[in-house]
Parts: structure tokens; C-alpha cells; sequence
């Protein structure tokens, strides 16, 4: 199990397979490098908790699952466990559940994933996060590189079980370029989850 979680009432979190890239979402939106980031997947092993005291919030970013070249596959599986229970234990306590997928490839492994035996990660970290009653946010991430911008959307709100087209779900569904420094759409989809929840307070963090 993760280490130690600050004892804070509010959270955000941020998800997703590795190399989507996650800790440069944290960055974007906490202002702050101190995150690690780097080409190779599986940079972030432990949560990093982006830790605002006096406003007794944090932001966290869950480390990366899926497959890891070079990292075996009861190590991937146990940071996937120990994500799917960090989420069930501070349920009651996130606001907000970021899920980030690479805008050009999620539609493609989701599909390579899919079967009868199997729910593609991304897809089952989605529900789950819904099911556990966390309000939940796509970050779809490296939009900058997909030409057919809607049509991918479309198909992959269509994978996630929201039904096309993906614009009356932008409560949902974020386009961003994090590295880019483009997001203000996942900014505006965490404002409105905020909102629901009584928490404009936290407003100035997004």
C-alpha cells in the first residue's frame, strides 16, 4: 500500500496508464515543477501529493498501470491494486476524479483491449471511479497531435458508455495539451464538480 496520504479533507486526484502524462497535468495545474516527468513509463511508483495546508486541500497524482517495459507484471498489477483501493479509502474525501488518456492512442488500446474477458483498463478505472461515486473528469490529453479532433471524441465517449456527440458531456469530457500548457477545458470541467459539491472555494486552484 501507498505511503503516507496528508491529513486533508478535500482532494483531486489524477489517474491513468503510464506515459499518458499525468505529472505534467499536476504541473499545469499546481504552477509547480517539482513533479518528475520523463519519456520512459512509470516515472511516478509512489502518489505525489500536491499539498495546499491551510486550505486543508491536496491535489494527488496516482502512479501510472498498465504496461511498463521493464517493470514485471506483478509489480504493474500491485500499483494497480494499491490505486483502485487509495481511491476506495479516500472516496468520501475526493471531490474531483481526473482520468488522463492519450487523446491519439486511448480509442486504439481501449479496442486492443476489449473482449469478453477482458474491460480495458481505462474503461473499468472509469466506472469504478463513478461507481465509488467520485465525480469523474477525461483528460484527454496530447489533443495537439490528433488531426480528427471530434470524430475521436465521439468514439471515445462512445467507449466510455457516454453516448456521442462528446460536446454535451464537456462536464466529462476535457480536450487538453498539458504540455502545451493548454488546461483551461479540465479546469472548467473540475469548477463544475466543484460547484455541485458546495466548493467554489476552491475555485482559485483551477
Amino acid at each position: 500500500m501507498f505511503g503516507t496520504r496528508p491529513d486533508r479533507d478535500a482532494e483531486v486526484v489524477l489517474v491513468g496508464r503510464s506515459n499518458v502524462g499525468k505529472s505534467t497535468v499536476m504541473r499545469e495545474l499546481t504552477g509547480h515543477d517539482r513533479f518528475a516527468t520523463g519519456g520512459s513509463p512509470g516515472v511516478t511508483t509512489e502518489p505525489n501529493h500536491y499539498d495546499w495546508a491551510p486550505e486543508d486541500f491536496l491535489i494527488t497524482d496516482l502512479p501510472g498501470f498498465g504496461f511498463m517495459a521493464g517493470v514485471p507484471e506483478d509489480v504493474r498489477e500491485r500499483i494497480k491494486t494499491d490505486v483502485v483501493r487509495y481511491i476506495e479509502n479516500y472516496a468520501d474525501h475526493i471531490l474531483v476524479g481526473v482520468l488522463v488518456v492519450d487523446g491519439k492512442a486511448a480509442v486504439d488500446i481501449i479496442d486492443r483491449h476489449s473482449g469478453p474477458d477482458e474491460i480495458p483498463h481505462d474503461v473499468e478505472l472509469f466506472g469504478f471511479l463513478r461507481d465509488v461515486d467520485v465525480p469523474t473528469v477525461v483528460a484527454v490529453n496530447k489533443m495537439d497531435k490528433v488531426d480528427d479532433r471530434d470524430d475521436r471524441l465521439d468514439e471515445l465517449a462512445d467507449r466510455l458508455g457516454l453516448y456521442p456527440p462528446w460536446q454535451q458531456f464537456d462536464h466529462v469530457i476535457a480536450p487538453i495539451s498539458a504540455k502545451r500548457g493548454n488546461v483551461e477545458p479540465l479546469n472548467e470541467a473540475v469548477r463544475h464538480h466543484l460547484h455541485e459539491q458546495g466548493r467554489d472555494d476552491l475555485f482559485k486552484f483551477f
